[in-house]
């Protein structure tokens, strides 16, 4: 993964000024209560979202267990519809391979279409390094690279910011990046959209090359699949001479009939519309047709060690909804800067430490971004059980190790204070392992429960810092069931 949010302090630290800016606070939560609230009456209206659901999760499982298979299958499809294939295995790879097949035209501007995969691997400033300019026509991304920002969402990159922001935004950076702003523009969302439509339309139909992503490919056609909701990625995807879309490997599905299921369930989860408002499917080239020439570079950087993991793979089945985003009360509260990732939220959490590994200290904190209320496992169209992944982060986290990363042996090295959690742990596993020693300590501290402290000390002063240690009772369960309840005692059950 790129190393663009690389070097970025650990979660907690890096939330810590967001928790404090209210306009922030307040952006998210008006932002994130809506679009949830859309979206449980959308699902609401099918009888059968369980179904679909599962199915999703299944046709996801079943890929990725075939993956190498349906990844050659993909390759050939598109190469026999006219298009090409490149495989990349990183992110520099594929920031050369674009940047190589951009220069090839001779052409020195491209548009985008709205790219997490490209976001990932920091193409922009790769083509900005080549000497080519990159302009991002999603609206919020639009937002975004005209305020020097970062995304903050992954359906809603602009979440962070509100109306009167964006006119502000419009008005200072329009003009260096092509047509000015209306004069007197206000915030209304018309006014607004009708200044960005305006700005764009030059670049749309002065651009040569386009540079797209993929929500689905379609292994049996070869057909890419592109979801979105304002045109300007159709505009990107049929007016460029040559178009050059870089997908995740994890993104194939093996048939058309596989699209029924997230075409139903992608649209309800991310923006809450029964039907998605532009759906463009394009397989190859078509003479006289849209663009002369298709390049599709497949990305694995990171996701085949993903793969590897049986419980953390279940990260690949993400279709980029955003629904646990919404959902989520860590994420509300923090923003999705203080991820460090493109992928923020939930998803973010178990998606970018495994892609990048978990030697920095911002990917061996995300785990532990969040309060397992499993509010993000309920509304994944695709089941991904998120709480589940996260634990598992934490295990690795804190036993530290060794894994590969784009061919080079990291060492994971447990972050800091966790070398006493992994202490801990391991004298719980003891304990457990040992009946009598256990009785015998929870007899002891129930006996002495009044000269407990209310804070723990040391390593655990922090854990306690927000919240009292519980009340230890007069005697241990397994005492209380002796009692009352154990052999030899009327009515008592053997």
């Amino acid at each position: 993964m790129s190393g663009t949010h690389l070097g970025m302090p650990s979660f907690p630290l890096a939330a810590h000024d967001a928790l404090r800016d209210q306009r922030l606070r307040g952006n998210l939560r008006h932002a994130t209560h809506t679009i949830r609230d859309k979206r449980a009456k959308a699902v609401a209206e099918l009888d059968d979202w369980a179904r679909l659901r599962e199915a999703g999760r299944q046709i996801k499982d079943h890929t990725l267990r075939h993956l190498d298979r349906y990844l050659v299958q993909l390759e050939e499809s598109v190469t026999a519809a006219g298009g090409t294939v490149h495989w990349a295995a990183d992110a520099a790879e594929a920031n050369r391979i674009v940047a190589g097949l951009v220069g090839a035209t001779g052409h020195r501007e491209v548009v985008k279409v709205k790219s997490m995969a490209t976001q990932e691997t920091g193409l922009n400033e790769a083509l900005e390094a080549e000497g080519i300019d990159a302009y991002e026509t999603d609206l919020a991304e639009l937002i975004v690279q005209l305020g020097d920002d970062r995304p903050s969402h992954i359906l809603v990159p602009a979440i962070h910011r509100n109306r009167g922001e964006i006119r502000d935004i419009f008005r200072k950076r329009m003009g260096s990046w092509g047509r000015p702003a209306p004069e007197g523009l206000g915030d209304t969302p018309a006014e607004l959209a009708e200044a960005a439509r305006l700005h764009l339309r030059e670049k749309f139909l002065r651009a040569k090359v386009g540079v797209s992503g993929a929500n689905f490919m379609v292994a049996e056609t070869g057909t890419m699949v592109v979801l979105e909701s304002e045109g300007n990625g159709r505009m990107c995807l049929t007016l460029p001479e040559t178009l050059i879309s870089v997908v995740g490997i994890e993104k194939v599905v093996p048939t058309w009939r596989d699209l029924e299921v997230f075409l139903q369930t992608l649209p309800r989860s991310s923006t809450a519309e029964r039907m998605n408002p532009y759906t463009s499917m394009w397989t190859g080239t078509t003479e006289g047709d849209g663009p002369q020439a298709f390049h599709l570079v497949l990305l694995d950087n990171g996701r085949t060690d993903t793969l590897a993991d049986e419980v953390g793979r279940q990260a690949l089945r993400c279709i980029r909804c955003s629904a646990c985003l919404n959902v989520c009360p860590v994420y509300e509260r923090a923003g999705g800067h203080a991820y460090g990732s493109v992928y923020p939220g939930p998803i973010g959490a178990i998606l970018s430490p495994q892609l990048r590994g978990t030697a920095s200290e911002i990917d061996a904190s995300l785990p532990y971004a969040s309060s397992l209320c499993g509010a993000c496992y309920d509304v994944c169209p695709v089941a991904i059980d998120i709480p589940e992944v996260l634990v598992h982060l934490r295990e690795r986290v804190v036993q530290g190790g060794a894994v590969t990363r784009e061919g080079v042996k990291v060492t994971i090295r447990p972050a800091k204070g966790h070398a006493a959690e992994r202490a801990a742990m391991r004298a719980a596993r003891w304990t457990l392992d040992h009946p009598a020693a256990l009785r015998a300590g929870q007899r002891l501290a129930s006996r002495t429960r009044r000269f407990h402290p209310r804070r723990l000390p040391g390593p655990g002063r922090a854990w306690t810092a927000t919240r009292e240690l519980p009340a230890l009772p007069a005697e241990s369960f397994r005492d209380w069931w002796q009692r009352n309840r154990g052999e030899g005692r009327a009515g008592g059950t053997k």
